[in-house]
Order: C-alpha cells, then structure tokens, then sequence
C-alpha cells in the first residue's frame, strides 16, 4: 500500500503547460518508441518485458512529461532502500532547452525525499556531452573515482 505522500508524487501536476505523472502499463509502447528518437545509447533492458518488470516492481519509478498529450520527456528514479538512482533521463530532440530535464529532475528528488533518501546517482554516458551540461545545471557533479562493471546475466 502506498502511502499518501509518496502517491501524491506521482498524480498528474501541471506546470505551465508541462504534465508529470507516474507511467502506467499502456504507455509502454510509447515509451520504448520514444526511447528510440530521445535518448542516447540502449540498454539491454529496454524491451516491453523489461519496461513491464520496472513498473510491477515499482509502478512509481518511471516519471514522464507530456506536453499537450504527447510524451516530451522520461526519467526512470529507482530506489532499492540504499540508493537513489537515475536513469534515461531523455528529452525529444525538438522539445531540448525548455526546462523538461529540469522539471523531470525535480520530481526525482521530491520522490527520493519521500523514500528518505540521500543522494542520487545518476548514469550518464561519457560521450554525451550534452547530458553532461544538463546533469551539472542542474547541480550534479562527477565522480571519477568509481567506475561501473557489468555483467549481463
């Protein structure tokens, strides 16, 4: 059972013209089209059963923004009680430089307020420099001493 605080997150709220909301089943689709056109690199789990294993196992995880109905912006704020972590933050290439990031970031912080936590780490790819610029205006820095190791499963 979800407490209030933490729904209350995830409830459509407009901002000027922009939605934030939760994502639900039906938008899997779309989101995995939308992946496609806005952000950068794949993961091996963006694949309908991936999507759907995120939202069962946390149906307030990916945050979307839609302008007018149409889908602008994801972000994926998953928190496992140790870590914020941030993941395909992407904006649609026309719609970059309007403060959706910002907006989707914003509402990632508020979610892990709510869960109580601490930091938030973010994976953002080393080519990308424009996600660089974007993650540290809005007040996020690198760390260079970790790296990330990986092993498919």
């Amino acid at each position: 059972m979800r407490s209030p605080d933490r729904r209350a997150l995830c409830l459509a709220r407009p901002m000027s013209d922009l939605r934030i909301r939760c994502a639900a089943p039906s938008d899997i689709d779309t989101v995995l089209r939308f992946w496609r056109d806005a952000a950068e690199g794949t993961s091996i789990s963006d694949d309908h059963d991936g999507v759907t294993r995120l939202l069962t196992r946390d149906p307030e995880a990916l945050i979307l923004a839609e302008r007018d109905g149409v889908l602008v912006g994801t972000v994926i704020a998953g928190f496992d009680g140790w870590r914020c972590s941030a993941y395909r933050l992407a904006v649609h290439p026309d719609r970059r430089r309007q403060g959706i990031a910002t907006a989707l970031l914003e509402a990632v912080e508020q979610r892990f307020v709510a869960l109580g936590g601490r930091r938030v780490d973010a994976m953002v790819l080393e080519a990308n420099e424009q996600a660089h610029h974007t993650w540290a205006a809005t007040g996020y820095h690198r760390e260079d001493h970790w790296r990330r190791w990986v092993k498919p499963l």
